[in-house]
């Protein structure tokens, strides 16, 4: 290899390891969100949620950091086949994240109203639907920062563990507010909340899907569709 052959070819693995760099930055960040964010709730702690609140920024700006490196790398370094796919796949892993931040957000933003209401009984099902939900968002960052594709094959089970406890939440929801008027707006409030949980695990799953297609080429199904666009599931 010529010398300037070998130096684009450094350059390139730079500007790859930059992009993963930034992406792996940008999973961390939504992920503390996450966490900071069922904290609060749980503790109702307004503060910590308003810190959730003001940092989404940070989330959103990485966002268009990675979108304009990725575009450069792609413009200037015009990459093929395996190269390529990983570019585009961070692309779309950073769009996933972004949401995850989102989410996070939605339910830092209840925090200040829950605390007005007094806890009901339904609420007990959230702690072990967050332990589901954060074991899902780390498998898939974790699935990212190593480049396997082994844990997006687990996540159906997952995403049906989280489904699961949205319906028996949604059940239990209902029930206290046909039998208690004065629960209906907490309850609906917590309804909001453990929607943003269930799309928190859709969201987290497809980054595993996501890395398992740019590792190995090969797609989990038909089409690894983004929730937003898709037909929701939780839609009575």
């Amino acid at each position: 290899m010529t010398a300037p052959a070998a130096h684009t070819v450094k350059a390139f693995d730079d500007d790859l390891e930059r992009l993963r760099a930034l992406v792996a930055e940008m999973g961390g960040l939504a992920e503390a969100a996450i966490d900071h964010a069922t904290q609060a709730l749980m503790r109702r702690d307004s503060a910590l949620a308003a810190r959730v609140i003001a940092e989404d920024g940070r989330i959103d700006a990485l966002a268009a950091v990675i979108e304009r490196e990725g575009v450069c790398i792609i413009a200037l370094r015009a990459p093929m086949a395996d190269d390529l796919r990983e570019i585009v796949s961070a692309l779309k892993i950073a769009v996933l994240i972004e949401r995850l931040g989102d989410f996070a957000k939605h339910i830092a933003t209840r925090v200040a109203i829950m605390q007005d209401h007094r806890w009901i009984e339904p609420i007990s099902v959230l702690p072990a639907m967050l332990a589901t939900v954060k074991g899902v968002v780390t498998a898939a960052l974790d699935a990212f920062a190593a480049r396997d594709p082994l844990p997006a094959l687990a996540m159906t089970q997952q995403r049906r563990v989280v489904n699961d406890f949205y319906d028996s939440l949604f059940r239990a929801l209902l029930t206290h507010m046909m039998e208690d008027a004065q629960t209906i707006t907490p309850c609906a409030h917590l309804l909001f909340i453990a929607q943003s949980l269930e799309r928190i695990g859709d969201h987290a799953a497809i980054v595993a899907e996501v890395v398992h297609f740019s590792v190995t080429g090969e797609r989990l199904r038909a089409a690894s569709q983004d929730p937003d666009l898709a037909p929701r599931r939780t839609e009575r």
